[in-house]
């Protein structure tokens, strides 16, 4: 069994650095808790085909994530320019092992995807291992996990949280928490969108629902609890507006 968890290790600030030791209490910028973005409804696309993978088909699991990323785009252009935003699609790139520069750094060793904000690039780890259960949602998820993190990018949200001087590293890992439960519970919003379209059964998306909750609880990304938490309520909603994690309580983002 794998946990999607660690697959998204290493998600969104992969150019934050720990500085100051300011304890300030949190104060977000409406850039966070109230942006537009939440504003602009259900995701538009209700269909997507998934492409067929094999057991440790490679080549296929790379077509399948191209496949899903023109879908990901067709669905979040429109409410990103609703919101008043600039669209722009991310770049993309499949490499073999950990290791491979990036413009945020290496790619970090257990990690199975990154998404750099310097050049708005999704990087993922393809590798026999995670092709050991083609059929379940696992690449689906960790790629709309990422494309999240492009969202917010394109949002302004990342723009604010990067900047961290004078923040404690107890406020950076604060935000980091923030940033990658959004990011999973807009994941959620887009398999939730187009899950009718996909042939499914529903035990499938409840089976990565289990084991994010039976998953490790990390400083920088939430309880196990959490995760789940925020994937099904962006599944449940269908639209962003379920992802304002810069408004909930602690209790639901820690």
């Amino acid at each position: 069994m794998r946990n999607p968890l660690l697959a998204l290790f290493c998600g969104a600030l992969a150019s934050v650095l720990f500085a100051g030791a300011a304890h300030a209490a949190p104060a977000f910028p409406r850039t966070l808790t109230n942006n537009p973005i939440y504003k602009t409804g259900k995701l538009g696309l209700e269909e997507c085909a998934e492409q067929p993978i094999q057991r440790q088909d490679l080549d296929g699991a790379r077509v399948y994530l191209e496949f899903m990323l023109d879908c990901l785009d067709e669905s979040w252009a429109p409410h990103v320019r609703a919101a008043g935003f600039t669209f722009v699609k991310p770049k993309f790139e499949v490499i073999a092992k950990p290791g491979k520069k990036t413009a945020c750094g290496a790619f970090p060793a257990g990690a199975q995807a990154l998404y750099c904000t310097k050049d708005k690039k999704i990087t993922f780890l393809l590798d026999p291992s995670i092709l050991e259960e083609p059929t379940d949602l696992f690449l689906m998820e960790v790629i709309a996990h990422e494309y999240g993190h492009h969202i917010q990018q394109l949002t302004g949200v990342l723009k604010v949280v990067d900047r961290t001087k004078g923040k404690s590293r107890a406020r950076v890992m604060a935000e980091s928490r923030r940033v990658e439960l959004q990011a999973e519970c807009l994941s959620g919003a887009f398999i939730g969108r187009i899950w009718h379209s996909l042939g499914r059964r529903d035990f499938d998306f409840r089976y990565i629902v289990k084991v994010a909750q039976s998953g490790f609880d990390y400083a920088s990304h939430g309880k196990a609890v959490n995760i789940a938490w925020w994937l099904k309520r962006g599944f449940d909603a269908e639209s962003p507006s379920a992802c304002n994690t810069w408004s909930a309580s602690k209790a639901k983002v820690a």
